[in-house]
């Protein structure tokens, strides 16, 4: 045995890896899309100001748990993080620097809808220090974002991206939604080639998924809609992976494409299973060998956060639910993470100097089978998925842990 595997989960965790990302939810929303299910809330903008304090003391609190923690990337995520005014971003930024070792070349991200982004605004972003913006694009149809209830329109969409460009932030994001009812392939194909028009350095696609409780799957369920047809969404991938790949962007996880050096460092973090902050309403973080999540009131929140109190680092008084995380299953979820990660893939001696665990002697069989049969590949000393493996990867994951 190693002596690693003498440590808690948190002591291996901060040896190797000592600094965290940090992630923010801001649940505020002008509207509720139909296929969104994540925590936010519409007509509660009377309450940001408040919310923005409680953001504040409940990063205060978190940092004298832990003082000087090093932090490489900060994603502001929701949501409709663009709803807050600069001054109000500028706060919580203020209050990460003075509790936090933010790291000099620190990943600032900052998602956004199209509406809210005129050149005025996104040079404040810029002065703030963010140097990187996700756009929630999701179609070029119109009938599809009406579909969804965005508030934006194509119009929209290029407006932004020209404030992103005359703000001097060179790094941007677009997310786009496939497999949608209705949507035929030509659809598809126009979406993206007019992402691909706008040159972004980062491009997430990702497949429709009807959750519970949302507007679209009621819809669905309900047969007001199409069930999406799965044969036409995996030809709405493989046409996206050729194209983008004939386009000059690398596809580094399994729904993210992006110019060379430009991944998502924030979300890496979560692929690598790397410990990472979360504050806000609902936001799930993973720290110091506990995975915990808020609660989701943000009203409930604010009223929490009233008063700084001492706490067991990362537990503040807005944790609604918290569980120690043994090393089982930090392997199992870092072979599922890993997996997705299309170039990386799960480095066999790095899993093994965090695990103590060697991976193609303990699973010599289900390798060799997945390997003859072109799912698995074994590439300089890392385990990943063919593009073949990535449509049976449940059955690969299953078996592998």
């Amino acid at each position: 045995m190693s002596q690693d595997s003498q440590l808690s989960p948190g002591d291996v965790l901060r040896r190797e890896e000592p600094s965290h990302a940090l992630y923010l939810h801001i649940p505020f929303c002008a509207t509720k899309c139909t296929y969104c299910a994540f925590n936010t809330y519409t007509q509660m903008e009377a309450i940001i100001p408040s919310f923005v304090k409680a953001l504040c003391l409940e990063l205060r609190i978190l940092s004298q748990a832990r003082p000087g923690l090093p932090i490489h990337t900060v994603y502001f995520g929701g949501g409709t993080p663009s709803l807050l005014t600069a001054s109000q971003l500028h706060a919580i930024l203020d209050q990460i620097a003075s509790g936090y070792k933010v790291q000099p070349d620190a990943e600032i991200t900052l998602e956004a809808n199209p509406n809210d982004l005129d050149e005025g605004y996104t040079k404040e972003l810029r002065a703030l220090g963010f140097q990187r913006i996700s756009l929630g694009m999701q179609s070029a149809q119109e009938k599809e974002l009406r579909l969804f209830a965005r508030r934006h329109g194509n119009a929209h969409l290029l407006r932004a991206v020209s404030a992103i460009r005359q703000a001097g932030i060179h790094n941007f994001n677009l997310d786009l939604i496939f497999g949608i009812p209705h949507q035929s392939l030509p659809d598809w194909q126009e979406s993206l080639q007019q992402a691909i028009h706008l040159n972004p350095t980062h491009l997430s696609l990702y497949a429709l998924s009807l959750e519970p409780g949302t507007p679209m799957r009621e819809w669905v369920m309900s047969g007001q809609l199409p069930l999406p047809d799965e044969a036409n969404t995996v030809a709405m991938y493989e046409w996206a992976t050729d194209r983008l790949n004939a386009e000059g962007y690398q596809q580094y996880e399994i729904s993210n494409w992006c110019r060379p050096s430009y991944e998502s460092r924030h979300n890496l973090q979560y692929w690598r299973n790397l410990p990472y902050l979360a504050c806000g309403p609902g936001a799930h973080g993973w720290a110091n060998g506990v995975r915990y999540q808020n609660l989701l009131s943000p009203r409930e929140y604010i009223d929490r956060l009233r008063q700084t109190v001492s706490i067991d680092f990362p537990l503040t008084p807005v944790v609604a639910e918290h569980e120690t995380v043994d090393r089982k299953t930090q392997l199992a979820e870092t072979l599922m993470m890993g997996l997705r990660l299309t170039q990386e893939g799960i480095p066999l001696h790095q899993l093994q100097q965090r695990f103590d665990v060697d991976l193609l002697q303990e699973k010599k069989a289900v390798i060799q089978r997945f390997c003859e049969t072109g799912f698995l590949e074994i590439t300089a000393g890392a385990l990943r998925l063919t593009r073949e493996g990535r449509f049976v990867s449940n059955a690969i994951l299953r078996d592998l842990i």
